[in-house]
């Protein structure tokens, strides 16, 4: 006897728990030939609001957690990662990947993740400084997380765009929202299951799926957004994110590159981009 396949709604992560969107919509997700493969929620600016809310609040005290542990939180992400990594091959293959690919991209994803994990008690050394005064005081630069970090995802490769976004801002003492890949979104919910059970406390991450014309708008114009990183080339969306973010000193970050896997995917300097430099004089005895 013919069945009915039962097709999975991949539902939302916002401040560590999986609610499906507020406004009931969704979208349809096929498969290379056509075949559905799966509902994904189609979230909204309500969404959107609420999980900066989550996101604010989990802040300072993820801020506050030791970078020792923040290293170790990623290295457990990228643990379960691999104990899934044949899941993930497997969505990737829907999304019309071929095996190899799928294969070199989810391993691409957890040494992303490794190589993170490393510089969590690293990059302070690199980025921060003592400054040379001419009066009786020191001068140091250190840097310290802006916020919460809006992200749009890149569109492709689904899962290591989304991990090499994410994986540096939280590192980095910030907590983040971000829109997944609208044409690869399925590795994205499922990447939140792995959060979900990797010590990542809630309101860290906060994952969306939907369409990017209807929320990047929003993304650039709320007011307690501290950053908006940007994956894509479209010169006139780059161009309306400038403008509806200065209007509150938002600070914008675009990236513009295909190739995720290459060398110039990994930097510490992708981690300064979402600090702030915070510069301290203290007095000292005069000689």
């Amino acid at each position: 006897m013919n069945r009915l396949d039962i097709h999975k709604t991949y539902k939302l992560y916002l401040g560590g728990k999986f609610p499906r969107t507020e406004s009931g919509r969704y979208y349809p997700v096929h498969d290379s030939s056509g075949n559905l493969l799966a509902n994904m929620c189609l979230a909204s600016r309500k969404d959107f609001r609420n999980a900066v809310v989550l996101a604010r609040k989990a802040q300072p005290a993820w801020k506050r957690v030791t970078a020792l542990n923040k290293g170790q939180i990623l290295y457990r992400i990228a643990e379960m990662l691999e104990a899934r990594k044949a899941q993930f091959i497997t969505e990737l293959s829907a999304h019309g990947l071929s095996q190899q690919s799928a294969k070199k991209e989810v391993e691409a994803a957890i040494d992303s993740l490794v190589y993170y994990a490393g510089w969590s008690d690293k990059y302070q050394q690199l980025f921060s400084t003592v400054n040379p005064v001419s009066s009786s005081h020191f001068n140091f630069s250190v840097v310290e997380p802006v916020g919460v970090v809006a992200i749009k995802a890149p569109e492709t490769p689904g899962l290591l765009g989304l991990v090499s976004m994410l994986a540096p801002a939280v590192v980095g003492g910030n907590t983040v929202i971000i829109l997944a890949s609208e044409q690869q979104p399925l590795t994205a919910i499922s990447f939140a299951e792995v959060l979900h059970s990797s010590d990542v406390p809630g309101g860290v991450v906060n994952i969306l799926t939907g369409k990017e014309q209807e929320l990047i708008s929003h993304m650039a114009t709320h007011m307690d957004v501290n950053a908006l990183v940007y994956c894509g080339s479209d010169k006139t969306v780059r161009q309306s994110i400038s403008e509806l973010s200065s209007d509150n000193l938002k600070r914008t970050i675009f990236y513009n590159q295909d190739h995720w896997d290459k060398a110039q995917g990994e930097s510490p300097y992708i981690i300064e981009a979402t600090q702030e430099l915070k510069t301290t004089w203290h007095p000292t005895k005069a000689s």
